[in-house]
């Protein structure tokens, strides 16, 4: 594994510290069934967004989240202002985080942001979740990060409970 990742290793090498300890090895193994169920759970799409780092593709991640919490802001002035920051940060031509989203979809959230609703982002939203799904969770599934946390979490399991021990 790259030395770039080595902070990724040692966040999955320590079961007792970290998110690992918080994670059992049934929700795991349940990311490989589909990419919904991967998604569908805080630790999985913290392993994930992890994970897409290191493809350098956590931008879609970021988008992905940022529409989600986008899609509950009530007041119309803070979803303008939030809106402006996404078309900014993900969507403009040449943006610092630009997704990969078509032009014609494009083109409609420049519309689209001019008066904001909760849905002004949901097509952007699905592309980038469909090229997640596509394209980096299958290479996610055979990587070593995925393959490693799958190995930790079943040694621990077969380990003694440390706090069986401590009561003894």
């Amino acid at each position: 594994m790259s030395p770039s990742i080595c902070w990724l290793c040692n966040l999955f090498r320590d079961g007792t510290n970290g998110i690992t300890s918080k994670m059992c090895l049934e929700e795991v193994l349940q990311w490989s069934q589909s990419f919904e169920k991967l998604m569908a759970t805080k630790h999985g799409r913290i392993i994930y967004k992890s994970y897409l780092k290191t493809e350098y593709s956590d931008e879609n991640m970021e988008f992905w989240l940022a529409c989600e919490n986008f899609r509950k802001i009530a007041s119309q002035k803070k979803r303008i202002s939030v809106a402006q920051k996404l078309f900014q940060d993900y969507i403009q031509p040449q943006a610092p985080r630009e997704i990969n989203i078509d032009s014609p979809t494009r083109e409609a959230i420049i519309t689209n942001i001019q008066q904001p609703t909760p849905s002004c982002f949901d097509e952007a939203q699905k592309i980038v979740y469909w090229h997640m799904e596509r394209d980096s969770y299958p290479r996610f599934l055979g990587s070593e990060i995925y393959q490693n946390l799958i190995r930790g979490l079943t040694a621990r399991r077969r380990e003694p409970s440390v706090h069986i021990k401590e009561k003894e």
